[in-house]
């Protein structure tokens, strides 16, 4: 495992720590609302789209795309250094909620608008592993 010290580490609250639990399982995991089918992402008590409280967890198909990316080489502190450059993305994924992300196992290079990706996951600690996105098979 990669040493991931010094990182800045998400802090799972009651309303993320079934995203964070199924993260840790390698499952990507957004809400869907009963009453109108909405997918949102990141984790609300309600709906964004008809303010009901029928939220509920779905596993999210992990297939996506890349809305905007940045490749950042220069690093924000000591403990991102071993790995830049790296891409920062926007994705949206197939149901449709976007979120931010690493585009990951390609040439930096190669990331493109619109390129189709998948979601993986990097464990940094036994309790957090990350969702980032690689290129799609």
């Amino acid at each position: 495992m990669t040493d991931h010290s010094g990182k800045i580490f998400p802090r799972p609250s009651p309303e993320t720590a079934v995203y964070w639990d199924a993260c840790r399982e390698h499952k990507l995991m957004i809400q869907q609302c009963h009453s109108c089918n909405h997918f949102q992402f990141y984790p609300r008590i309600m709906c964004t789209q008809c303010m009901s409280s029928e939220v509920n967890w779905v596993q999210a198909s992990g297939k996506a795309e890349v809305l905007s990316f940045t490749i950042v080489r220069h690093p924000v502190s000591k403990a991102y250094a071993e790995e830049t450059p790296y891409v920062v993305a926007l994705i949206q994924l197939s149901e449709g909620p976007t979120l931010m992300s690493n585009v990951i196992e390609c040439d930096l290079e190669t990331v493109a608008i619109g390129m189709p990706v998948e979601v993986v996951f990097e464990n940094w600690s036994e309790e957090i592993s990350i969702p980032k996105f690689k290129p799609a098979e």
